[in-house]
């Protein structure tokens, strides 16, 4: 029987690439974004295969009527992947409190509500596991973005145990450079060709093993997590999406 998948930020870069690899793979995938047609297109691509739970996942409610619409059409998850957050790309700009409050929304409320939502079908699920792809860049200041990193890890880490006693794993995939501590190790030059594609070939092979925590190596984070097109690639971009009340991904919320 095929795997039950919820994957979140799917509409585009890593998202996009495991979606399309999972579901060539045979899995059943439920997909989350707020791109509406990037969900479609998938559902066109790969008939049957494809549940489509579209909404903004910053909002408790919303997050609930996903996990009931699932909990109808399937009873249970066996995988979850939670991708969806904000990669706002501002290093040492002076920022203020409306874009902190969405990169704490986009990021750690949302993965809060995620878990919490898919616990229960995971409980239901064969030899189900959970998989967390944690922040990846630089919002702030060096300090500023370890921290928003360590508080995404506090949200996973916390559940850990619970999750073992009910048999669910839990793997953290840890992007960024090669990282000796995680068993990969790679140099610039063969960083910079992993591509959204490789890197989702990547995690999705390395999770048959289900590791605590897995290196997601890149040299560029823009090519896991796009941003849209503007001139200014450090304020056009977040100040577009503000104002259009979005968030420029990693993968949609």
């Amino acid at each position: 029987m095929a795997r039950k998948y919820w994957l979140t930020g799917a509409s585009n870069g890593l998202g996009a690439a495991l979606a399309e690899a999972i579901l060539q793979a045979g899995g059943q995938l439920a997909v989350s974004s707020r791109v509406a047609p990037s969900c479609e297109t998938l559902s066109q691509q790969f008939p049957g295969q494809v549940l489509m739970v579209p909404g903004n996942l910053t909002d408790s409610q919303t997050v609930r009527e996903i996990g009931q619409r699932l909990a109808q059409e399937w009873g249970a998850l066996d995988t979850v992947i939670i991708n969806a957050g904000t990669a706002e790309y501002v290093a040492g700009q002076p920022t203020d409190s409306t874009l902190i409050e969405h990169i704490i929304r986009s990021n750690l409320l949302a993965a809060s509500f995620c878990i919490e939502t898919a616990r229960p079908l995971l409980h239901q699920g064969a030899e189900p596991h959970l998989v967390g792809i944690t922040s990846p860049v630089t919002y702030l200041r060096p300090s500023q973005a370890e921290g928003d990193g360590n508080a995404m890890r506090q949200v996973f880490e916390s559940v850990r145990a619970d999750l073992a006693s009910k048999g669910i794993d839990l793997t953290l995939v840890i992007p960024g450079f090669g990282n000796s501590a995680t068993g990969v190790d790679e140099d610039f030059s063969v960083l910079a060709r992993w591509t959204a594609e490789t890197a989702a070939s990547h995690i999705l092979t390395q999770l048959e093993e289900r590791p605590h925590e897995m290196a997601l190596p890149a040299a560029s984070m823009t090519k896991l997590w796009p941003l849209p097109s503007s001139s200014d690639p450090t304020q056009g971009d977040i100040a577009a999406c503000q104002k259009a009340g979005q968030s420029p991904i990693k993968g949609q919320p």
